[in-house]
């Protein structure tokens, strides 16, 4: 291989077949921890050096921006300022920049405002109030989620199918909805994806331009790509077909949103010849989590084929399962476990992650983290740009670029009071509406006297006053960095005099506002002329598009708190996965739904593998105040696998250079030390009389019936059972 450039030569064979591909489509089914986001980075590589591919023809697209920071970080390290002339990001940010380029073909403002999830269920929220229709009955999650799944199926307000009276609401508020954003001058996050799709078939000339200035499209995580993203790779790479696409069904866990693995089926369909290649080598988590992983997996049957992963590392330690009696005793296993961790074994507190199915799980964590008095960190909480003072300042920006954005005028216009109270915006909501005009515009009407309403002379100049500002703001942005025009804000409207004034009503955060504000400087910082076309219009569009992940920093040493779908992409040397139970792991609502129920299953895979060496599992026999029954996930994993979580001695903390090893207890086989008709005590449950016991790999499980709560099955190396009469005590 000496003749291989240095990159290529630390390939596996599998990986540098990847990487050294002829042209032409190619699928790459690559298993968890087998290095995708290396062949991805080296096939760029590999196009730059030995084709000799120009950076202005290479399109790579990723589902995260923390995914296209790490392959752009890795690429500079490779090429330097050179990667800067390759298009990277993602789908929504690479259409966003379509869009503004073409923005005059489609009848767009190119200033146009992208509204995140929060902007779009307060605009269907303000459409709820449009239509007299109870926000209570009709839930703005559930009509937006519906708005969604109609603009990636390409079904259009007049075209969407009634077949119920819900649909009919729908319908209407999708139009009204529609409405609003035109009005605004926003687009939302489907939005960015159907118009880009749109303007290619609407200008053939327009997608010839980019087809032929992107010959290479590259793609990360294909299998989480929808039908409006599909069809938007098959236009970009109808001419010269040279689509790389990196992607796994195992780890598709986004249906929810559109997401169809059977894009990788699909693949195939339309291009017959394509060349596949699958990565098998795991380089991230021993062979006994890899092998429960896959036992798990298995048991899916949409499936494109059978990946067969081996670990680099070795065997590694057992699966620790720990059945709690309820979610507090559960937490406080957790916390006590991870505390464990890192005083006896030296683990980093950001390399341990605790993984729950939904996020109210995180309440009882996180007062058991309290309570141990450990740090950590929450993935899905208040992220940083949906703070109370950043969406502030974010809006006063996003005026600047479209005063028209109805629904950032909305909440600031009285930020910091102005006096103009919900009254007198209800005034101003009506007028616009009769006049199908936006709130400024009506605003700039009563301050040059083009309107006339009874509001008194403290409003009308406070109205006017705004509306001054605005237009000062935007005449001198131009020349001005983000940060710079964020500064002049700032200082116009006194936002910190404002802020401190809070602080009277809220002293546990009121500095803390401030030291966002801060961060926000510090973060638009980079964003000025000469670096950017337009520094305003890069930075919001990048805000809007800040993913929970994105915003997961690594420079934090705490323990990381997040859900089984934000985990997809990262790994940790130790995880805990909670409330593996019927009804919450497999969620209830797929019970009845087969293709839902394999979701869930690959759910749970992504999370088994995100872990290196210690992989712990748990589940309450009591939540919510119901009983519960153990996940059929576990049931999926053999026995021999699996081990109670004492004594935790047994755990082995692998080294990155060397590999781990198993080991068994001591106990000698065949013996039990609950056999049947042994009285015993429990912690939760009480008194109870062993029916039944076997052994189990290195441990014993025994079948117990309670007095108290009846029968149970319990691993004894963790169910703290004790002999009852003690028979060493006389």
């Amino acid at each position: 291989m000496s003749h291989l450039p240095p990159f290529l030569q630390e390939l596996n064979p599998s990986q540098r077949a990847a990487v050294t591909a002829p042209d032409g489509p190619i699928l790459v089914l690559a298993g968890p921890g087998s290095g995708k986001t290396r062949v991805l980075t080296h096939r760029i590589a590999y196009l730059l050096t030995v084709r000799r591919v120009s950076p202005f023809h290479i399109l790579a697209v990723t589902f995260t921006n923390k995914a296209a920071e790490e392959m752009r970080s890795r690429l500079e390290v490779l090429f330097g300022e050179r990667a800067a002339e390759l298009t990277l990001g993602t789908f929504h940010a690479i259409c966003a920049r379509f869009l503004r380029r073409e923005a005059s073909l489609l009848g767009l403002n190119p200033q146009f405002v992208i509204y995140d999830e929060e902007d779009q269920l307060e605009a269907v929220r303000q459409v709820l109030r449009d239509l007299n229709l109870d926000e209570k009955r009709y839930r703005p999650g559930a009509l937006r989620a519906a708005i969604s799944r109609a603009k990636n199926e390409f079904v259009r307000p007049d075209d969407y199918p009634i077949r119920t009276y819900f649909d009919e609401i729908v319908a209407r508020a999708y139009s009204r909805y529609e409405e609003r954003l035109r009005a605004a001058g926003a687009l939302d996050f489907d939005d960015l994806l159907l118009r880009a799709v749109e303007l290619f078939q609407n200008h053939p000339e327009v997608l010839a331009r980019y087809q032929e200035r992107y010959r290479h499209i590259l793609v990360d995580e294909f299998q989480d790509t929808n039908n409006v993203q599909y069809l938007l790779l098959r236009q970009l790479a109808n001419q010269h077909r040279n689509l790389f696409c990196v992607g796994d069904e195992d780890q598709s866990i986004y249906g929810w949103r559109g997401a169809d693995f059977r894009n990788i089926i699909r693949f195939r369909e339309h291009f017959p010849d394509a060349r596949i290649i699958v990565l098998e080598e795991n380089y991230r988590s021993t062979q006994t989590i890899l092998e429960a992983a896959q036992s798990v997996i298995r048991f899916n049957t949409e499936r494109y084929n059978e990946k067969r992963l081996s670990a680099a590392r070795g065997p590694g330690s057992p699966i620790a399962v720990y059945e709690a009696f309820d979610e507090e005793d559960e937490a406080a296993f957790v916390a006590s476990w991870v505390q464990e961790l890192i005083q006896t074994h030296g683990v980093r507190p950001r390399e341990i992650a605790v993984m729950y199915r939904t996020n109210a799980q995180s309440r009882a964590l996180e007062e058991a983290f309290v309570r141990a008095g450990l740090p950590y960190r929450l993935v899905g909480g208040l992220r940083f740009y949906q703070r109370r003072e950043i969406k502030d300042l974010l809006a006063y920006l996003r005026l600047i670029l479209n005063p028209h954005d109805d629904l950032s005028l909305t909440r600031v216009l009285n930020v910091p009071p102005r006096g103009i109270g919900p009254a007198t915006l209800s005034k101003l909501t009506a007028l616009a509406q009769r006049q199908k005009s936006s709130l400024f515009t009506v605003i700039e009407q009563i301050s040059g006297g083009a309107v006339r309403l009874s509001f008194p002379h403290k409003i009308r100049h406070a109205l006017a006053d705004f509306a001054e500002r605005v237009q000062a703001w935007r005449a001198i942005r131009e020349g001005m960095s983000v940060a710079d025009l964020l500064r002049q804000i700032i200082h116009d409207i006194g936002y910190a005099e404002y802020l401190e004034s809070l602080e009277g009503h809220e002293p546990e955060i009121g500095g803390q506002r401030w030291d966002n504000v801060l961060e926000l400087l510090r973060v638009a910082a980079p964003y000025r002329p000469g670096v950017f076309e337009d520094p305003l219009a890069a930075f919001l569009g990048e805000a809007a598009l800040i993913s929970d992940v994105d915003t997961l920093r690594d420079d934090v040493e705490a323990p990381v708190l997040l859900t089984l779908h934000a985990a997809k992409g990262l790994e940790f040397q130790a995880v805990l996965i909670t409330g593996l139970e019927e009804g919450l792991l497999p969620h209830s609502r797929s019970m009845d739904d087969p293709a839902a129920l394999e979701e869930e299953r690959r759910l749970f895979y992504v999370g088994m593998t995100r872990a290196k060496d210690l992989l712990v599992l748990t589940y309450a026999f009591r939540r919510y105040d119901e009983i519960r029954t153990s996940s059929r996930f576990l049931r999926e994993i053999p026995q021999e696998l699996l081990t109670g979580t004492a004594p935790r001695s047994r755990w082995r903390i692998a080294s990155t250079r060397e590999s781990s090893t198993r080991e068994t207890s001591g106990a000698s086989p065949g013996s039990l030390r609950f056999p049947p008709g042994t009285q015993v005590h429990h912690p939760r449950f009480g008194k109870g009389l062993v029916v039944e016991s076997r052994r189990v790999g290195s441990d014993e499980e025994v079948v117990v019936m309670f007095e108290e709560v009846g029968l149970k099955r319990l691993l004894a190396s963790f169910a703290g059972l004790r002999i009852f009469p003690d028979p060493t005590r006389s």
